[in-house]
């Protein structure tokens, strides 16, 4: 049984249980969704569903203290940056409502040059499932309902058994903003509820952010019945110091890199690979800045680093540090731990064959290496399980352009962190997952491209 509970990172206090939904809960759920996409998404208009949409983004600008404060209980985030992800959050609702028609107009196949006329007209697929973590608890599911409700797909959501206050609050929203039912709904529900969810007829397809092995699990079970997946996994994104002829800035940009969310992305910058002449004054100074930051109070309006999101996450970071220190790694430096509250840990010595070096550290640790040159700098970036994310520092734009092309990742970042935009698709390849998310690519996932020829 999963428990549904918000246990607050920062003060250990527990909330009351909800409740988890009965199998005739969400067999009820499955068919509100199936008939709520047949009797209701048939029959409304692209700009009409984008209105709804419209007004779930405005939901989120009026409620966004409400909003941040329920994730900051949840999973520990500061405040500060709780308000910035619901204000991302409504702009990437307000992105699909703006771009919707546009993306999802006839396409005419201009090739076809036979009688008649031929042309691609894109429609709802039906009933699909998300699965999201808690480590972003609006922004995730925005990035996947929104694109796909547009479209006219309905959503059940099942969302991370430590978000069930933001999950809720979610569904009232897609209610209040005039959604009928059955076409947004919350899960609470374990994993062989969800194994029953992704085996069921009327459901058509199922997207899931979180780990490796969550996200094999769900695309074993998915190609099982032949349902369409959507992964976005973990990843141990290499930040590339090249050439820069402003070190404090690059120093900055590896500091946020790596520490956003409390340290706690899929797409943060993990691995921090420096040419050897800019290596002595990059680690001194990145360390220095490591060292500065002290988690604080997540509800303090300046607090920038707060408590990891669970004991059990900052116990499990613990034991990387302790296991990569055993085979031969470098505790360069580190701040003290206290609790859930974990200050930064900058690694250095490790080596291919360390575990350290291909997993994904979720919490503020950083391993800092030193290559010889542009080649090894490469190596180096794609020796690496994941693929999600990349960052490349160099003043030189030829270089810029060579690098990137070799970088094996869904998304390379030039000379800037923080980079992501509602416009832009994000996801990865390798064992960070496949698919993509946001942009025009993320209304384009679960969506049948139909053939439409015309003789005459």
């Amino acid at each position: 049984m999963s428990k549904y509970i918000v246990t607050n990172p920062a003060t250990g206090e527990s909330g009351a249980p909800y409740a988890q939904d009965s199998d005739a809960q969400i067999s009820a759920a499955i068919e509100a969704a199936h008939n709520t996409y047949q009797n209701w998404s048939k029959k409304t208009t692209v700009a009409q569903r984008a209105a709804l949409i419209e007004k779930v983004a405005e939901l989120h600008r009026e409620r966004r203290e409400e909003l941040a404060e329920i994730i900051v209980r949840e999973m520990g985030k500061p405040l500060a940056q709780a308000l910035g992800e619901v204000d991302f959050t409504a702009d990437i609702y307000s992105f699909y409502a703006t771009n919707g028609e546009k993306y999802l107009a006839d396409e005419p196949i201009v090739e076809f040059e036979g009688e008649g006329e031929a042309f691609i007209r894109r429609s709802a697929l039906g009933v699909l499932l998300g699965i999201m973590p808690w480590n972003f608890p609006y922004y995730q599911v925005a990035r996947f309902a929104g694109p796909n409700l547009v479209l006219g797909n309905t959503i059940l959501l099942k969302h991370a058994s430590q978000c069930p206050e933001s999950a809720a609050a979610m569904e009232k929203m897609f209610l209040d903003a005039g959604f009928p039912a059955g076409a947004y709904q919350n899960l609470y529900a374990d994993s062989k509820q969800i194994e029953t969810v992704i085996a069921d007829d009327r459901v058509q397809g199922v997207s899931l952010t979180g780990s490796e092995r969550a996200g094999a699990a769900v695309a074993e079970t998915a190609g099982r019945y032949l349902k369409k997946v959507v992964l976005e996994l973990g990843g141990s994104d290499p930040f590339i110091l090249l050439s820069t002829d402003d070190m404090d800035y690059a120093v900055d940009a590896a500091i946020a890199g790596r520490n956003d969310n409390n340290a706690q992305a899929c797409n943060a910058a993990k691995r921090f690979v420096v040419i050897e002449s800019l290596y002595p004054e990059f680690l001194e100074k990145f360390t220095a800045k490591m060292m500065e930051m002290v988690p604080s109070n997540p509800m303090d309006e300046d607090t920038y680093l707060g408590p990891l999101s669970s004991a059990g996450a900052a116990d499990g970071l613990e034991e990387q540090i302790s296991r990569a220190v055993k085979q031969g790694a470098t505790v360069h430096a580190r701040g003290v731990r206290n609790g859930t509250y974990f200050s930064g840990v900058v690694l250095t010595d490790v080596k291919p064959g360390m575990d350290a070096h291909h997993e994904e550290f979720f919490g503020p640790v950083a391993i800092v290496y030193s290559v010889k040159d542009e080649a090894e700098a490469i190596a180096l970036a794609n020796d690496t399980p994941f693929g999600l994310g990349s960052y490349l520092f160099s003043t030189d734009k030829d270089q810029v352009l060579r690098v990137a092309d070799q970088i094996e990742a869904g998304m390379v970042y030039v000379n800037g962190v923080g980079l992501d935009s509602p416009e832009l698709p994000f996801g990865g390849i390798k064992r960070s997952g496949f698919g993509r998310e946001l942009g025009r690519y993320g209304i384009e996932e679960f969506v049948n491209r139909k053939l439409i020829r015309i003789l005459k």
